[in-house]
């Protein structure tokens, strides 16, 4: 598995990686569409916009803390001042949606807005930021079995773009759950689906990457996305018994076009990106 952390300039003791500029410009744009979105349904964008920029805070301490407990915990102990050098690596995307998700379901009660359709309004956005994060993510697949035309090369090796295998996977994601945005079954499709098909790409990917084995090829990530289908898949059941919405009215063919124009065009961007950089 390929690890670096490519850094684009330093002023003093500051350093700007490319994985933390593309964070902050997916971060950007996914907040930006939310309040967009806000915007257009009458919801409180200025307080959504703040639970978005504390989830976000909460959704890395999240990461942090989940990689450490479960990845690498003797490590950390051993070296307690590590625990704070996140530049170095090591954040966790599960751990990064639940402290996301549990803080910003906790402000969500706390000012009273609808759950549910906050979070429906949220997942697309949301995936989109992390398909244009993982454009700089760090780590790379492990070696590829044959030459691969897109394998990457590194340290003599030539291995699996496994962050551009996840990020074409989640804007595909994202024209999907757009689409199902504007015309939901039940309060909480949208959101739930995003969580099923995050978890579900996850899993994918994760079988070209080289991380700790639980269960013959399946990983600890494996188990973790496991885990969150089957919440999901839960909670869909619940929701379909209490939240269902009429909605018998096809979408406008232009919307299938819109939206799938959009997301060539975010592959074909993220791509000439991720190759100039990383390649």
């Amino acid at each position: 598995m390929g690890n670096d952390m490519k850094p684009l300039f330093s002023f003093g003791p500051f350093t700007l990686y490319f994985f933390g500029l593309m964070i902050g410009i997916g971060a950007i744009v996914g907040l930006l569409l939310a309040i967009k979105e806000a915007k257009r349904r009458g919801l409180n964008y200025s307080q959504l916009t703040d639970g978005i920029m504390y989830s976000i805070i909460a959704g890395i301490l999240g990461a942090r803390i989940v990689y450490i407990v479960i990845y690498d915990p003797a490590y950390y102990l051993a070296n307690p001042a590590k625990v704070f050098h996140i530049t170095e690596g090591g954040l966790s995307i599960h751990g990064g949606i639940l402290g996301g998700l549990l803080f910003g379901l906790w402000f969500m009660k706390r000012h009273k807005m609808p759950i549910w359709k906050t979070l429906d309004l949220i997942a697309p956005s949301l995936i989109l930021a992390q398909g244009i994060s993982r454009i700089g993510c760090d780590v790379f697949g492990g070696p590829v079995l044959n030459d691969l035309p897109w394998g990457i090369e590194k340290n003599g090796q030539l291995l699996h773009p496994a962050q551009a295998y996840e990020f074409l996977l989640d804007y595909i994601l994202f024209g999907y759950l757009w689409l199902r945005l504007k015309k939901p079954s039940y309060h909480g499709q949208v959101f739930l689906h995003y969580l099923i098909g995050f978890m579900v790409i996850r899993g994918i990917v994760e079988f070209v990457r080289i991380n700790p084995q639980v269960v013959g090829p399946l990983s600890v990530s494996h188990m973790m996305s496991l885990i969150g289908i089957f919440i999901a898949v839960y909670l869909m059941k619940k929701r379909r018994e209490s939240g269902l919405i009429n909605n018998s009215e096809p979408l406008p063919r232009n919307e299938y076009i819109k939206i799938a124009l959009s997301v060539i065009g975010l592959i074909v961007v993220s791509l000439v990106i991720y190759y100039s950089v990383q390649g």
